[in-house]
């Protein structure tokens, strides 16, 4: 919305963008009101997404005016979209027969290595943040150039060439317990996942990941994680990117499939969602080219003995309403426990040299 009409809403017709340029011709489109209908979803994620080239310059501004436009999205389609903040919310809207609209800000360099920023972010409505996207911030690192850590001798231990949370880090994690904010773990290196799961209280998501068994694939989850994620109660939802789900340029619905049933393997049925990337991706599965196809990924999996009714159901929302509740749980303890949010300040060395953008008062 940013790129194509910069935000400027008073002739963006959102309800059927397959007919309209440029979103008809894009390979980056495959969400309207119609084709949300169509593939009968209860409840969304919105990604408050900035690029990282933002960082240390003005992300934290373009953040708020990404969850502005989320926010103004639901107001002008009040009989569809209907923002929603807890898990009750989720099933208020559901049962009124709109679409809860979630908010999600993708990138720790949002934050703009802040602590007040991150509630300010949780207060406009905000439940899941995503500690890095595509770089690395003072404080997380990402997958990005993160050396291969698939080993054919189990003898040998993987290389482990980042650093993982800073000090800092770990307050955002565990500010984000005290909030009741979903920590996403997705675009995160494999030391960022790990500490986050050493520090965490609460359960953690992987928001749009897949299984780096079967793609080899740094954005991908190893075995090793999807077990740690499984003890933590978090969930890993799939991502239809095709080079996350086949390491090439093509993919269909039957190899989404197999990325679902591995983790489900290795994680079990209650750590396994469906976290798509529509409109963060260009390149979709055959069988999954938009959001009208949920019914047909469901539908096929149901077809097979081996899945239930409960299992779909689980998959479709139930784990991933699980973890928020849970998530809300640790919030609500910390609160009868009058735990205090953190005020402490990310060290200066982390930033010297990061930009001259910065007034730290006098």
């Amino acid at each position: 919305m940013r790129k194509y009409v910069h935000n400027q809403m008073g002739s963006f017709n959102f309800s059927k963008l397959d007919s309209s340029e440029p979103w008809k011709t894009s390979n980056w489109s495959h969400t309207d009101l119609t084709r949300l209908r169509t593939g009968m979803v209860g409840a969304q994620f919105w990604s408050a997404y900035v690029p990282c080239g933002a960082q240390f310059l003005d992300a934290v501004q373009l953040t708020l005016e990404q969850i502005d436009v989320i926010k103004r999205l639901a107001e002008m389609h009040p009989d569809s979209l209907r923002i929603a903040t807890t898990v009750k919310a989720i099933h208020d809207a559901h049962q009124a027969g709109r679409i809860a609209s979630l908010i999600g800000v993708e990138g720790g360099h949002t934050l703009g290595n802040s602590l007040a920023v991150l509630r300010m972010y949780y207060g406009l409505g905000a439940r899941y943040l995503t500690l890095t996207h595509t770089c690395d911030t003072p404080w997380a690192d990402c997958s990005v150039g993160e050396k291969d850590l698939q080993t054919t001798d189990d003898s040998k231990k993987p290389a482990r060439h980042k650093s993982g949370l800073s000090h800092f880090g770990k307050l955002v994690v565990k500010e984000m317990n005290r909030l009741g904010m979903m920590v996403d773990l997705s675009h995160a290196s494999v030391r960022t996942m790990e500490d986050a799961l050493n520090v965490t209280q609460a359960p953690l998501v992987f928001s749009h990941s897949s299984a780096r068994t079967l793609c080899n694939s740094t954005r991908n989850v190893p075995d090793e994680i999807l077990q740690q994620v499984a003890a933590n109660g978090g969930i890993i939802m799939v991502n239809f990117y095709t080079y996350f789900v086949t390491c090439n340029h093509t993919a269909d619905l039957q190899d989404v499939i197999e990325h679902i049933k591995h983790i489900r393997k290795v994680a079990g049925m209650d750590h396994v969602g469906i976290g798509a990337g529509y409109d963060g991706i260009n390149k979709t599965p055959r069988g999954l080219e938009d959001v009208s196809k949920y019914p047909d990924l469901l539908a096929t999996l149901l077809a097979d003995p081996a899945w239930t009714e409960d299992d779909i159901k689980k998959l479709a929302g139930g784990n991933l309403l699980r973890v928020f509740g849970a998530v809300e749980e640790v919030r609500d303890k910390w609160r009868l426990a009058a735990v205090p949010p953190s005020d402490e300040l990310i060290g200066m060395p982390y930033l010297e040299g990061k930009t001259d953008c910065l007034w730290m008062g006098s």
